[in-house]
């Protein structure tokens, strides 16, 4: 009896750290068993995207909080002749709006950029944790101020560094962001980037993009291929786009293998 205990209680807390918003929130802090299971409870109304759909638009009554499951997303803005600007990337685990949640609408856009399932948290949800849990909500003001930073970072790549540097910079920030969750095997992670996205992230034509993984490529530093990015050499990667991962605030972990 005692041995099948353990193992119901072992199955239990893999499968709480199997759910992506409790294996991000992990990189903060430890949960407790009810603040997974609140956590599980509050995400069990999903929805799936195909890729191209927005899942959220400009505009938008707010109403919860989008945590992505599945797949890639990425947060973007048009301006009113067209032009893109890619302004996040949001992979499983994230929470797409949590910092306007309170907000009355969106100013801003959300699109799947592969097949996503997306999980909603309810207003009230969010609030009840606040009210309940003030380790949770350390947590998620965690994820908050992650956020800040990696827009930080984003706009000293598009107001300071080079095309050649910010690419570098990108591809880096994604291998230790899926390499979090779990996401990079054999120094490759999927990155389902055509070189038009690529260019409405980094600010660039589709022209400089090219040029551009011609020169990682040329290099050694990086193959990119049918939507699969392996990286070859991590620190000449790290030290071409100037990257520190510190903004990342990511526990100690060997995520190079």
């Amino acid at each position: 009896m005692a041995s099948s205990s353990v193992a119901a209680r072992q199955e239990g807390q893999s499968q709480e750290l199997a759910h992506p918003l409790i294996r991000k929130l992990s990189n903060f802090t430890v949960l407790s068993r009810e603040e997974c299971a609140a956590v599980i409870k509050a995400t069990g109304k999903m929805f799936d995207f195909r890729t191209g759909d927005d899942i959220v638009q400009r505009g938008d009554l707010t109403g919860g909080v989008q945590v992505v499951l599945e797949g890639i997303a990425c947060r973007y803005k048009i301006l009113e002749d067209g032009r893109r600007q890619v302004l996040a990337y949001l992979i499983p685990g994230d929470m797409c709006d949590l910092h306007v949640f309170l907000l009355n609408r969106m100013d801003h856009s959300i699109a799947a950029i592969t097949r996503t399932k997306v999980a909603v948290i309810s207003r009230a949800s969010v609030l009840a944790f606040t009210d309940q849990y003030p380790n949770l909500t350390r947590a998620l003001w965690w994820c908050t101020l992650l956020d800040e930073a990696i827009m930080r970072e984003w706009l000293v790549n598009l107001g300071q560094r080079t095309a050649y540097e910010r690419m570098a910079h990108l591809f880096c920030e994604m291998y230790y962001r899926l390499g979090a969750i779990g996401e990079v095997r054999d120094r490759s992670y999927v990155l389902p980037l055509t070189q038009t996205g690529l260019g409405d992230t980094l600010g660039i034509s589709t022209v400089h993009v090219n040029r551009t993984l011609q020169d990682l490529r040329e290099r050694g530093l990086i193959t990119f291929r049918s939507g699969l990015l392996t990286v070859h050499d991590l620190p000449a990667l790290e030290s071409a786009g100037f990257f520190n991962r510190d903004y990342l605030h990511l526990r100690d972990r060997d995520q190079k293998d």
